[in-house]
Order: structure tokens, then C-alpha cells, then sequence
């Protein structure tokens, strides 16, 4: 089925029986939420760890195509029942679920999450939210429309160090922003050819069920699975969309980004397997109240992301954090390393320290330790599904966030040409690039 034709029909679907938006959360009679996840090995053995942790979490249902990951879960939590198929699962749990939590590769956020959706479960997504553009879009809409609780799994947006710097830029602490620099060096590309062959598939692992909506292609050992698929056009979205969703979140969040007009990426051309090892991604945002007429976004990933160019030059010869943004503002430069880093303010060339005084000056008054423990963001999304609390990262933002990174990763598929971005009309000006902004989906 064509991507687009499936995304039309669980958005159709999702037209009856809607709720007013919050309506699930407080129509809930117990105090307990009942959870099923949908991949829990590596990141999904985390998000497991983390949801479970609340007190008023009962595990209830496991699904992972790797049975060695699935005994592992089953192991920490016995009384919860076990699948290998999440359509399978959440058809036959249905009534005994009350929030599904989605961890697995990129390419199958978007056909389990909306699966859960249309049967009006609140979601909890690893980033980045989808594989592709009319995924998140798509995504947003159900979730708005259903009024459900939704997360995406970006951890870092709840830490206080990242809310203060949203403060503080919110504040005007440097003044009207025109560029932000961002970058990692992290490698989740890959340069060389396709793999030849094929490999028997371990008798762990459901190869059908791994690929699920994405094209059929035989197995290759340490190629797919574990963990290579971030690097790899059909599964993943690269470097961009493993860090880029986690660095760029403070800097699009303090500057009430949309998404952008103009997209261009230097990298290597494209070889139609893997992403490229090393990218240059150039964004031209809209102005907002915190910028410039215009905003200019830089990034850096692969070898010498964390190159110390002009704008990132710091004061004393001080080495660049390896992953981090960099504001420039009218009054000076503000630096958010990553992670659990507190910020710093470059004013004329110097270091400023952000002590009480400035923040009382620029926030109105002083703030308590940011640095410090900040709520879970895992638990933010059981509390806001039993009612208690509201979510910080719902699919209304992160949709836009990921689209953004999203629009990056098709740039790369036209090194070094710019290409403009209809937001109201979700296309590209330039014809060939639409191609990118789905793609078929398999039956599996």
C-alpha cells in the first residue's frame, strides 16, 4: 500500500468516535496505567526501564522481533505477556492497555504508533518522531484529533540546564538571534557500497517482522540489526536524526522556530544505500520575536564537526564540548554544550559567569539549581496520561522539530542545492525532491 494511501486511511478512520482533547486522560476510573512496548532492546530496554519505574506503571504487554531482547524484558517484568508482532499485540490486548510506548528503528515509529492511535492509545515515540515527512505530519493530526497523550522521546527537553537556556535566550540575554551553529561528530553514515549476498537469519530473529513496512531485502549480518540501521537510507535518518533531534531541540524551542523556508546540505553525493558520513546542513528559518528578520542554522556532523570555526572560537583557547550549539545574538554568543552542561555567555570576547545577579536581571529573579535533577520525562507522559500533569514534548511540537531534521536528510539527496520548502502546501518547490517525502509501504 502507498504510503500516502495509508496515511489517508488512518486519518479518515480516526474521524469517528473522537475525543475532546484531554477527555482520555481524565475519564480514566483507576489510578494505574497499563503499558505495552513495542521494541525493547538497546534505547526500548531504557524507555522499559524508565516507564516502569513510576509507581503507578503496570507492564502488561512486550513485543520486540528478537527474542533474545524479548526474554531479557520478559525476565524484569514476568507477568507481562509476550509478542513478536505489535499488530498481533494490540489487537489482542486492546482492552487491556491503557499507553504504548513505540522504541523501535526509525522506519517503524510511524505504522505502530498510528496502529495505537486509531485505537485511541496515548503514545510515547522515540525520536526522531517518523522516518518521513507525511509520516509526522500525519501523526500530528490523529493525535490533535483524538485528543490523546503523546511524548516524543526526547529526554534531554525536560532537563533543567536546557529550560534554563530557554529562559535565558527568551529573555534577550544576547539580544535578537541570527545564527545558531550546531554539531556532532557522531558517525551514522555509511560511504561504502551496498552489501552483497545474503546470511542465514538467526533463528532470534523475525527478519520479516524487522523490516515490516520497508522494501524486502535479504539478511547481512551486522549490516541491519542490531544497530547499523541508523546509517541507512530505508531504515534510519543518519546523524541528523539520532543527535541532531537532541542538540537542535533547546534552539528550536527558546526560538519559537517553525519549520523552514530553504534547506541545503554539502556532503558526498548520494549512493542510494546509506547516508553520508559527513554533513554540512544549512537552514534558513523565518524570523520569530528572538531572532533576526532571517535565522540562520548550521550543521556539523561526522569528522571535525566539533572544529573550532569562527563563530565557535572560545575565549582562553578553551577546547569546543564535541556536541553542542552555539547562539549568536546581538549583544554577544551563548554556548549550550551537550549534555548536563550548564550554559555559558561569551559577551566581547569573554566568559560571563550566569551567576544570580544576571539571572535575576534577565529572569527577574534568582533561579534554583537547573543543573539539578529535572523531572522525569518519562514520568511527565504516565502522569499526564493519568491526568496529573501535561506533556512537553507532545506530537503538536515534535512534528515540526522532526520534520525540520527530516528536511535535512532529503537535502543530502542534492548535495549542494538549495532547495525551497512549501510548509502550507507540505512539497518542495523543486519537483524531484518530493519523491522523498514518503515512500510504499509493504504488506507484511
Amino acid at each position: 500500500m502507498n504510503k500516502r494511501e495509508f496515511l489517508k486511511k488512518t486519518a479518515a478512520a480516526s474521524s469517528f468516535a473522537l475525543l475532546p482533547n484531554g477527555t482520555w486522560a481524565f475519564s480514566k476510573k483507576d489510578k494505574r496505567l497499563r503499558t505495552a512496548h513495542i521494541g525493547v532492546g538497546n534505547m526500548g530496554g531504557e524507555d522499559l526501564q524508565a516507564i516502569s519505574s513510576h509507581a503507578q506503571v503496570d507492564v502488561v504487554a512486550l513485543c520486540d522481533v528478537d527474542a533474545n531482547n524479548l526474554a531479557a524484558a520478559h525476565k524484569l517484568h514476568p507477568k507481562a505477556k509476550t509478542f513478536s508482532d505489535y499488530r498481533v499485540m494490540l489487537k489482542e490486548m486492546k482492552k487491556k492497555i491503557d499507553a504504548v510506548v513505540v522504541s523501535t528503528p526509525d522506519h517503524t515509529h510511524a505504522p505502530a504508533s498510528m496502529m495505537a492511535m486509531e485505537m485511541d492509545k496515548p503514545v510515547y515515540c522515540q525520536k526522531p518522531l517518523t522516518h518521513h515527512v507525511s509520516e509526522a505530519r500525519a501523526m500530528k493530526k490523529m493525535a490533535e484529533e483524538r485528543g490523546l497523550v503523546t511524548q516524543m522521546g526526547i529526554q534531554v527537553h525536560s532537563f533543567y540546564d536546557y529550560k534554563l537556556a530557554t529562559l535565558l535566550i527568551q529573555s534577550g540575554i544576547i539580544g535578537k538571534v541570527s545564527t545558531v551553529r550546531a554539531w556532532s561528530p557522531k558517525n551514522w553514515g555509511y560511504d561504502g557500497p551496498p552489501p552483497e549476498g545474503t546470511d542465514p537469519v538467526p533463528s532470534s530473529l523475525d527478519w520479516n517482522l524487522w523490516l515490516g513496512t520497508s522494501a524486502e531485502r535479504p539478511y547481512k549480518k551486522d549490516v541491519y540489526h542490531p544497530g547499523n540501521w541508523r546509517k541507512l537510507l530505508d531504515y534510519g535518518c543518519g546523524t541528523l536524526g539520532d543527535m541532531g533531534v537532541h542538540i537542535f531541540d533547546t534552539p528550536y524551542n527558546a526560538l519559537a522556530l517553525d519549520v523552514p523556508r530553504t534547506i541545503t546540505t554539502n556532503c558526498r553525493k548520494p549512493n542510494g544505500f546509506g547516508y553520508p558520513e559527513q554533513n554540512m546542513v544549512t537552514y534558513e528559518f523565518p524570523g520569530t520575536k528572538y531572532t533576526a528578520d532571517t535565522l540562520k542554522w548550521v550543521w556539523y556532523d561526522g569528522i571535525d564537526a566539533d572544529k573550532q570555526r569562527e563563530d565557535l572560537m572560545l575565549p582562553g583557547g578553551e577546547p569546543l564540548h564535541d556536541q553542542g550549539a552555539m547562539f549568536i545574538g546581538e549583544k554577544g554568543r551563548f554556548y549550550l554544550p551537550h549534555f548536563q552542561k550548564l550554559p555559558q555567555l561569551i559577551i566581547d570576547g569573554e566568559f560571563v559567569d550566569i551567576t544570580n545577579e544576571i539571572l535575576a536581571q534577565n529572569l527577574g529573579e534568582p533561579v534554583r539549581d537547573y543543573a539539578g535533577e529535572s523531572p522525569k520525562h518519562y514520568h511527565q507522559f504516565v502522569d499526564a496520561c493519568l491526568g496529573k500533569a501535561e506533556v512537553s514534548a507532545p506530537f503538536s511540537y515534535a512534528s515540526k522539530l522532526t520534520e525540520t531534521i527530516l528536511l535535512g536528510t532529503i537535502a543530502g539527496r542534492f548535495p549542494n542545492k538549495t532547495l525551497h520548502w512549501d510548509s502550507a502546501n507540505a512539497k518542495f518547490v523543486e519537483e524531484e525532491a518530493n519523491q522523498y517525502l514518503d515512500s510504499p509501504y509493504r504488506e507484511f
